[in-house]
């Protein structure tokens, strides 16, 4: 499902009613949480989280227009889906995400590479993912990126 806006503003308004609070309540985590240098914007035409140009003027390999990626939020037809390129990126911090899931939310994890899927709104558990979020730099991040996926030239 396509987010429907252009700017992060119109995203986070033009959600489903049932979903305005939950994902706007999850944004405003993620945002509150997000250390120094990132900063929310579109990216793919959603809602990310992201390493702006002005920090690494590279971009994102696959479409150097685009800032780097590190997090998205996107509401999907029977989830809203929250990504986290970290814990993809790093086996220790997927590690520590699935030991301390089951800690914050009676809602079996629902997983995949990147995406955690919320399909019960009321037990997203935003202090996890406010935690999970505060566990990367940015310069973190982008050493991550370089080593894992940056394409060698």
């Amino acid at each position: 499902m396509k987010a429907s806006g252009n700017t992060v503003e119109e995203i986070l308004s033009g959600l489903p009613s049932d979903r305005i609070e939950p994902f706007n309540k999850l944004h405003d985590t993620i945002v509150k949480n997000l250390p120094k240098g990132f900063e929310a914007a579109i990216s793919y035409g959603g809602l990310g989280y992201v390493v702006p140009h002005s920090i690494y003027a590279a971009g994102y390999h696959c479409k150097p227009t685009e800032p780097l990626p590190f997090a998205g939020l996107a509401s999907q037809k029977n989830s809203i889906n929250f990504y986290h390129m970290g814990i993809y990126a790093v086996p220790k911090l997927m590690e520590w995400f699935v030991t301390e899931y089951p800690k914050h939310t009676k809602q079996k994890l629902d997983m995949g590479k990147s995406c955690i899927r919320f399909k019960k709104f009321e037990d997203i558990p935003y202090n996890l993912i406010g935690e999970l979020m505060r566990k990367m730099t940015v310069n973190e991040w982008i050493k991550v990126y370089e080593t894992n996926f940056k394409k060698k030239a």
